[in-house]
């Protein structure tokens, strides 16, 4: 008899490990690092002006440290997005796996609302995707047999994940006009200052200067590269995700569907563009 289950419990167990499903589930979790560039950029974002501040005359240095506040009190948000995105994706691949993973402290700190931020294209369809994934978490805490749990994951969690997602990239959309702007300032205060430095005693001032300004071309050259790259991993995330839904039985594959299109409803009444044309000059 002992015979016979150990022999049970290792077809099942071989089962588990040949379900594709599962497998790809993993996969998308092991990819969760790659939503890593978005976190960074965030924080950059935040710190727009502690990089722009040598380079602004007094009355715009006064005008930046007002959106300063707004960057600041914005960031938090921004952080939540990534952290619900990335716990969902970790859980799923947990679940898949057959391990325990312990979110609760991180449903915790996801409980309190995030708001809409129009100037940088976070509207309430965003954050309505974010409370809806935020609940799909809560729900997979209680849920313990592995295939069911994930198959709920994927139908419940597809549309939120998709539409959190899709804030991610339209903020990071936001995040580059921002780096724009900010390269325009800076590159654009060296290239009015360097040709007064012509003078014989200030040639290495001048060198400086000139080295400064190779630096940070440089640096601004990489960072729209590290933006891209952001974009690309999310959408890369996003497109498996979907993949993983249709993988699912017909019915559950449908249920998905009418969400996605639910949710698709949603934008399309959304006032709001992505990133509005005043964006810039509201909340750079």
């Amino acid at each position: 008899m002992k015979r016979h289950l150990c022999i049970l419990l290792c077809l099942l167990l071989a089962a588990c490990a040949g379900n594709p499903r599962l497998q790809e589930a993993r996969a998308l979790a092991e990819d969760v690092p790659k939503l890593a560039g978005f976190n960074d950029l965030s924080q950059r974002y935040r710190d727009t002006y502690q990089r722009e501040q040598p380079y602004l005359s007094p009355a715009a240095a006064e005008r930046e440290e007002a959106i300063d506040r707004k960057r600041r009190e914005a960031y938090p948000d921004f952080v939540a997005l990534y952290t619900a995105a990335t716990t969902y994706l970790r859980a799923l691949g947990a679940l898949a796996g057959g391990d325990s993973y312990d979110f609760s402290d991180q449903v915790k700190q996801m409980s309190e609302a995030i708001k809409a931020w129009p100037d940088t294209g976070l509207t309430d369809r965003h954050v309505d995707a974010y409370s809806r994934l935020v609940r799909v978490l809560l729900r997979a805490v209680t849920e313990r047999e592995q295939d069911k749990a994930i198959q709920a994951m994927l139908r419940d969690g597809d549309a939120p994940l998709q539409g959190t997602l899709d804030a991610m990239h339209t903020l990071l959309r936001f995040f580059n006009k921002n780096h724009d702007n900010e390269q325009h300032i800076v590159l654009g205060m060296l290239e009015v200052e360097i040709p007064y430095a012509d003078a014989p005693r200030d040639r290495l001032l001048a060198a400086l200067a000139r080295s400064h300004q190779q630096e940070k071309l440089k640096e601004y050259r990489l960072l729209g590269l590290r933006h891209t790259l952001a974009a690309q991993n999310i959408d890369a995330i996003r497109e498996r995700h979907a993949a993983l839904v249709r993988s699912l039985d017909p019915q559950a594959a449908n249920a998905a569907n009418r969400a996605k299109a639910a949710d698709a409803g949603n934008a399309s009444a959304a006032a709001p563009p992505a990133i509005p044309p005043a964006a810039q000059g509201a909340l750079p």
